[in-house]
């Protein structure tokens, strides 16, 4: 009995994991036109991504950037598209918070 509840609990925290992976993927606020080849799209703070016409001023261009690579306040190696970021998992290999 005893080995069938530890058997039991490993299944539920597996199940947690797993359902873990379905969820909202990591994402960024990002000015596209930022763009560097070595260090990405500069991250912004949520609340330019937040508002349908972003507030970055003439020339900005926010968007959420899914599932990146995350490093001094540049994200790379991610995509723009939600779908495609939960298809490949949505498991960015970021650390901290949103931008700001």
């Amino acid at each position: 009995m005893r080995s069938g509840t530890v058997m039991l609990g490993g299944a539920g925290l597996l199940a947690a994991a797993l359902s873990a992976c379905s969820s909202e993927p990591d994402r960024r606020c990002v000015d596209r036109d930022s763009y560097d080849h070595l260090k990405g799209y500069r991250i912004v703070a949520d609340d330019h991504c937040a508002t349908a016409s972003g507030s970055l001023g003439e020339g900005a261009d926010p968007d959420w950037y899914y599932d990146a690579d995350v490093s001094n306040g540049w994200a790379d190696d991610g995509t723009f598209s939600r779908s495609q970021a939960v298809d490949r998992g949505g498991f960015g290999s970021s650390s901290g918070s949103g931008g700001g």
